[in-house]
C-alpha cells in the first residue's frame, strides 16, 4: 500500500469482499439462527475470513503474514463488520491482541500471531476489573514471581469474546507496576462465567487461582504494560467508532427505505417536511463522525500520547452523539416496528447504544481531554 491511491483502491477491494461475503455468510436471518444457538465457538462467518478471504492480517505488517495496511484496514474491516453486526471477535484478536503482539515480538507473539492470521486462535483483551470503572490503570489482579515463571490471582470482568477465545491478553500488577502477559484459556486454574451480552454478543467473568504461566508468557518488560494498554484501547476506541458508522449508515438505508414505503393521507411519509429535516439532522450527525474518525485514523500510528488520546477522546465523543441521533431516529421514524427483534433496526439500535459508552462514555472522554495540555498552536 504504497501510495494514496493504490491504499484506497485496496481497502476500495477489501470493503467489497468483505461486505460480500458477509451478505452470503452473517446476513439477518443467519444472525438470527446464531443468536439463538448461543454457543461458545466462533461465530461461523469468522474461519470464512481466513481460509476464504485471507483478511485476518489486512492490518499487520507483511513481515508478520499481513497486508501492511495499518490502522486504516482496521477501520475499513471495522466499518464493514459493524454494517452486518459482526464486529467480533475481530475487534477483540485482531484490533487488540494482534496490535499488542506484534508491538512485542518474540517467539511466543510471533507464533501466536500466524495461527490467529489462519484464523486458528482467537484473543480476548482481559484488563477491566469490577472495580476499575474506565480507569486503565486500576488493576488489582496480582502477578508474583513463583519460581523462574509467574503466579495469577485476581478477576477480570465483562471480557468481551471471551467465551470464544483460544488465548487471553490479561493486565496484572505487581512491585514493578502493569504487565501484560498470555494465558491459554485452557490454564488451570482459569474459570469463566459466560453470558450473552445485550447486543448480541458474548462475554466473561473470568477468576485466575493461583495460575501457574512460564517466564515465556510475559509480553515486554515486567511494569511496562500502562502506555500499550492505553495504546490498545484508544486503537480499539476508534476502531468502534468505525464500527458504529457501518452500523448508522445502515440504520440510515433501512430508514430511507421504510420511509419512502410507508404510507399516510395517501402519499409517501418521506414527503412530510419534517421527517425531511429529521433525516437530514441523522445524516449529518452521522457524516460528522464518519469524517472525524477518519480524519483521526490517518494520523494515530503516529501521533503522540496526549495529541492521540486528545483526537481519538473526540472522535468517540462524536460517534456517541451520532449513534444517539441515528439510533432514536431510525427508532421513531420505524414507529413500534423498530424495536420487534423481527427487523434489524432494533438489533442495530442495541449495538449502537452500547457503542455510545464501550471504553468510556462521551462524559469520561470529555474529562480525559479536558486534563490533557493544551494543544500546540
Amino acid at each position: 500500500m504504497s501510495t494514496l491511491t493504490e491504499q484506497d483502491e485496496t481497502l476500495a477491494m477489501l470493503r467489497d469482499s468483505l461486505a460480500r461475503y458477509l451478505d452470503d455468510n452473517h446476513g439477518f436471518e443467519q444472525r438470527l439462527y446464531a443468536l439463538r444457538k448461543a454457543d461458545d465457538a466462533p461465530p461461523p462467518f469468522w474461519q470464512g475470513l481466513a481460509s476464504e478471504l485471507d483478511l485476518l492480517g489486512a492490518a499487520l505488517p507483511e513481515s508478520q503474514g499481513g497486508l501492511g495496511g495499518g490502522m486504516a484496514a482496521h477501520l475499513a474491516m471495522m466499518e464493514t463488520l459493524g454494517g452486518a453486526l459482526a464486529a467480533e471477535p475481530y475487534l477483540s484478536t485482531m484490533v487488540i491482541g494482534a496490535g499488542l503482539l506484534q508491538r512485542h515480538p518474540g517467539a511466543q507473539a510471533d507464533a501466536l500471531l500466524k495461527r490467529i492470521v489462519a484464523g486458528q486462535a482467537v484473543l480476548a483483551f482481559a484488563h477491566g476489573e469490577p472495580q476499575s470503572r474506565h480507569d486503565r490503570a486500576d488493576v488489582q489482579t496480582e502477578l508474583a514471581r513463583d519460581g523462574g515463571g509467574f503466579r495469577l490471582n485476581g478477576r477480570k470482568a465483562v471480557v468481551h469474546a471471551a467465551p470464544w477465545a483460544s488465548h487471553f491478553i490479561m493486565s496484572a500488577r505487581s512491585g514493578a507496576g502493569l504487565s501484560l502477559l498470555v494465558v491459554p484459556r485452557e490454564t488451570a486454574g482459569v474459570r469463566l462465567r459466560a453470558y450473552p451480552t445485550r447486543d448480541g454478543g458474548r462475554a466473561a467473568d473470568i477468576a485466575f487461582g493461583d495460575v501457574r504461566l512460564p517466564a515465556e508468557a510475559l509480553l515486554g518488560a515486567e511494569g511496562s504494560a500502562l502506555p500499550q494498554i492505553e495504546r490498545a484501547l484508544d486503537e480499539a476506541t476508534l476502531a468502534v467508532c468505525a464500527e458504529s458508522i457501518g452500523i448508522m449508515r445502515r440504520l440510515m438505508r433501512d430508514t430511507l427505505d421504510y420511509v419512502r414505503q410507508r404510507k399516510q393521507f395517501g402519499v409517501p411519509i418521506s414527503s412530510f417536511q419534517v421527517l425531511r429535516h429529521r433525516l437530514a439532522d441523522m445524516h449529518m450527525a452521522l457524516e460528522r463522525a464518519a469524517a472525524l474518525t477518519a480524519s483521526v485514523g490517518e494520523h494515530v500510528d503516529t501521533a503522540d500520547h496526549d495529541e492521540r488520546a486528545r483526537a481519538v477522546s473526540s472522535a468517540k465523543v462524536a460517534a456517541a452523539k451520532a449513534c444517539k441521533a441515528v439510533g432514536q431516529g431510525a427508532v421513531q421514524l420505524h414507529g413500534g416496528m423498530g424495536m420487534t427483534e423481527e427487523l434489524a433496526v432494533g438489533h442495530c439500535v442495541r449495538r449502537a447504544t452500547l457503542i455510545e459508552g464501550q471504553f468510556g462514555p462521551p462524559a469520561w472522554h470529555l474529562r480525559r481531554v479536558a486534563k490533557l495540555r493544551p494543544a500546540a498552536t
